[in-house]
C-alpha cells in the first residue's frame, strides 16, 4: 500500500500546528500585558454539541443505509452511492441542527 501522500500532509499539518500555537501564545501574552479578560478563548458552554453530533451521526447512518439500497437496486456503483448519500444526509442533519438551535436560541437582546 502506497502511503507516500501522507508525508506532505503530515508535514503541513505539523507546520500549521506550530504556527497556530505560536500565534495563540502571542495573543495570550498580549492579553496579559493589557490585563484583559481571556474569556474570548473559552468555548460557548451553552451550545448543545451533543445534539449536533447526534444529528450528524444519524444522518451519516441513514446515508450509509440508503447508499447501500441505491447501490443494490440501481446501476450506480457502490462508491458514488455511499459517498453521495453520506454527504447528503450528513448535511441534512447539520441543517436540522442549525434550524433547531436557531429556534431555541431565544429573542435577541435589546440594547
Amino acid at each position: 500500500m502506497n502511503n507516500e501522500f501522507l508525508i506532505p500532509i503530515a508535514f503541513f499539518a505539523m507546520v500549521y500546528g506550530i504556527v497556530y500555537l505560536f500565534v495563540r501564545k502571542k495573543e495570550r501574552l498580549a492579553l496579559i500585558q493589557q490585563s484583559a479578560d481571556a474569556s474570548i478563548f473559552e468555548s460557548n458552554k451553552n451550545e448543545p454539541s451533543s445534539l449536533k453530533w447526534g444529528l450528524l451521526l444519524v444522518g451519516i447512518g441513514i446515508g450509509i443505509l440508503l447508499g447501500k439500497v441505491l447501490a443494490v437496486y440501481t446501476t450506480l456503483d457502490e462508491e458514488p452511492a455511499f459517498f453521495s448519500m453520506i454527504c447528503l444526509f450528513g448535511g441534512f442533519g447539520l441543517i436540522i441542527y442549525h434550524l433547531l438551535a436557531k429556534k431555541y436560541e431565544g429573542p435577541p437582546l435589546k440594547k
